[in-house]
């Protein structure tokens, strides 16, 4: 899940591997409850129309420290 701030404040959270999965919060808390309310129904709805859930083949984003020397 990829929670980015909205321009008119709170967080959009999108699933890349999940396309039309869109939800949004005001809070990162209430994004989050957002997300898991709007992907279990998302799942729910796939495997009620008979449809596989499709593996995340999303990217990982991972942060990286390093020292500057001048």
């Amino acid at each position: 899940m990829l929670f980015e701030p909205a321009e008119e404040g709170g967080y959009v959270v999108t699933c890349p591997a999940l396309p039309g999965l869109v939800t949004e919060g005001d809070t990162m808390e209430e994004a989050r409850r957002m997300a898991e309310d709007a992907l279990r129904g998302y799942l729910e709805s796939l495997l009620e129309d008979g449809l596989s859930i499709p593996a995340d083949k999303s990217p990982i984003a991972e942060p990286i420290e390093i020292a500057l020397v001048s």
